[in-house]
């Protein structure tokens, strides 16, 4: 197997548990789920800029050399992330705590699960 095929296949695992997750009734699993479609991104960009190993930056300008915007472009990402994830963790205490449920519908027993 290559490099690229077991990085495609763990980007495509992820994104499979991140939809599962979002698809669930409460509303951790579907933070969980964001989370992981967020890290899902992230690692699918960082890999856009190739997968180098002990190779310069643009600074040699030599034969080959890895490009720095997807790495600063996932850098912000995860910093963007990590703030959205503690705002959306926040709405989800606060709605759980005005509707007396942490189910996503507001209904306890509409998706099936325990109550």
């Amino acid at each position: 197997m290559t490099m690229e095929f077991l990085v495609a296949s763990g980007i495509g695992w992820v994104t499979a548990c991140g939809i599962y997750l979002l698809l669930r009734g409460r509303t951790f699993p579907v933070v969980l789920g964001l989370t992981l479609l967020g890290y899902a991104v992230n690692v699918f960009i960082f890999a856009m800029g190739r997968l180098w190993m002990a190779m310069p930056p643009i600074v040699d300008r030599g034969p080959a050399v890895a490009d720095p915007l997807p790495q600063a472009l996932v850098l912000t990402a995860i910093v963007i992330g990590f703030a959205t994830t503690g705002f959306i963790i926040e709405l989800a205490l606060r709605s759980a705590h005005e509707a007396g449920s942490d189910h996503v519908d507001g209904k306890p027993g509409a998706s099936g699960g325990r109550s």
